[in-house]
């Protein structure tokens, strides 16, 4: 997708489809002079939020077709409701079929043009995205390619950074959902590792991949723990991205990136199984987050950190009641070889420390426990430091990305009591998001960090299975504001 921008007269400007809401008809119809033609169109349509309506206009008009967008009560259009709006354009573009299309946004509401833009690319993005790698055959319906923007003179600034921004995501928001929709049997560690590798050929930018025998010298024997059971090697990712100042402190994403997640010799239940391709979601996210960083130049220095590995049932494979040894030093009680993706991450929260990062963020999809608490529509968040969730939750507010916080208190951590090691890799049936926190909270002491479960938000299933590309908007919003 490629997003412009446009100015001028409305009226003036030549497009296949104009979008634009139900409240702008009247001043467009004039400058067209086909008023009462849109007045007779458009008396039953029923203008709510998300309703639209397509109407072909006289061949005299340069615009050859409006997208009409309901938006109900204009000034008192909640987020929820521009929310809907935008979600419902972006579908109109894509049942429609055309593959150029130009958007005029001017709302009358509580948000301003800038964050309007930026929500409606997100949706457009989103919408109109389709994994067809395997397919021999594609759709041969035409799909939108070009997207423009029409503002104002006085708005072009804030419309034209939003679009700078919506680009970068969109690259960054593709690059992640193709990684998370690719097959397993293709998608594997050595995968992702080469994924990661064309970063290098940005120039602010350093790849370098660890393979197992590394990752055994380094002394990270919980990721080696759970690696060792399948026969694709695992891969630990290290991207250095310098685009602020030299001396600046980092900001580290750490992405859990397990390909395939059978649960180990705790072999999960075979429904959905197919579905575990998406635990390498976190891996995905953090890595369309890193592309659209360096699509955007964005003036920040940041490390994504990968800890990717296959949890595969064999003779090799670890065994519940195996005590193995973190990175950190401190030992681990495997009772469960299905809590795998706490055990590569603990040795990559570990590795940042290296770097006495500005903040830590590792996003993973961790636990069951999390989509029963919050479904499919905000991701849990965790936080040691609360002006960092605060600065979480408001940009995922702003993209329409949500997090909700849930507590990570001391009074939780005794789950987590083992007989046998410093600590148990699970604490029992309660509470279960919130002691796989715990579990990660005790890698994570020596700087600010945050914990994002997507268990519930990284993947859709039913007929729409697939990868949302969540959170990388809240993630790239998130460093957009740290800038």
């Amino acid at each position: 997708m490629k997003y412009t921008t446009k100015t001028g007269p409305l009226a003036n400007i030549k497009t296949e489809c104009l979008a634009l809401p139900s409240s702008a008809l009247g001043s467009l119809g004039k400058q067209l002079k086909i008023n009462t033609y849109l007045g007779h169109v458009t008396r039953d349509f029923d203008n709510a939020p998300g309703r639209t309506l397509l109407i072909s206009l006289p061949s005299t008009c340069p615009i050859k077709r409006l997208l009409v967008l309901g938006v109900g009560k204009e000034s008192q259009l909640s987020d929820a409701q521009l929310q809907k709006v935008l979600n419902a354009m972006a579908a109109g573009f894509k049942k429609a079929g055309f593959t150029s299309a130009t958007a005029s946004l001017t709302l009358k509401c509580s948000k301003k043009t800038y964050a309007i833009t930026r929500l409606a690319l997100d949706a457009v993005s989103s919408t109109l995205y389709e994994f067809a790698a395997q397919k021999n055959s594609t759709s041969k319906s035409k799909s939108l390619s070009k997207l423009a923007i029409h503002t104002q003179a006085r708005d072009r600034s804030m419309v034209l950074k939003a679009v700078r921004e919506g680009n970068a995501l969109d690259i960054g928001a593709s690059l992640s959902r193709d990684l998370a929709n690719c097959p397993p049997n293709i998608c594997n560690p050595s995968y992702l590792a080469r994924s990661a590798r064309k970063f290098s050929t940005d120039k602010k930018t350093t790849v370098k991949i660890l393979d197992e025998r590394q990752i055994t010298k380094l002394g990270m024997g919980a990721f080696m723990s759970v690696s060792a059971g399948s026969d694709q090697p695992g891969k630990f990712i290290i991207i250095e991205y310098r685009g602020g100042k030299a001396k600046e402190a980092p900001i580290v994403l750490v992405g859990k990136g397990i390909t395939f997640d059978s649960g180990g010799i705790s072999l999960k239940p075979g429904a959905a199984m197919d579905e575990m391709k998406f635990d390498m979601g976190g891996a995905a996210a953090v890595l369309g987050t890193t592309s659209s960083v360096i699509a955007a130049k964005l003036p920040i220095n940041l490390v994504t950190l990968v800890a990717a590995a296959e949890n595969m049932p064999s003779g090799k494979a670890s065994r519940p009641g195996d005590v193995v040894k973190s990175l950190s030093g401190q030992t681990i009680e495997i009772l469960n070889t299905d809590a795998e993706g706490r055990l590569v991450l603990c040795d990559a929260l570990t590795y940042a420390e290296r770097y006495k990062p500005k903040a830590v963020i590792d996003v993973a999809t961790l636990t069951g426990a999390c989509v029963m608490a919050l479904g499919s529509h905000a991701t849990g968040m965790f936080a040691n430091h609360d002006q960092l969730a605060e600065q979480l939750d408001n940009a995922g507010n702003f993209i329409h990305d949500r997090v909700w916080r849930l507590p990570i208190w001391d009074d939780y951590q005794q789950q987590l009591n083992s007989n046998f090691a410093d600590m148990a890799n699970i604490g029992g049936r309660e509470a279960g998001s919130i002691t796989a926190a715990c579990f990660l909270s005790r890698y994570a002491k020596k700087y600010h960090w945050a914990h994002l479960d997507i268990a519930g938000t990284a993947w859709l299933s039913g007929a729409r299975k697939g990868s949302t590309g969540r959170p990388v908007p809240l993630l790239f919003q998130y460093l957009i504001d740290q800038c």
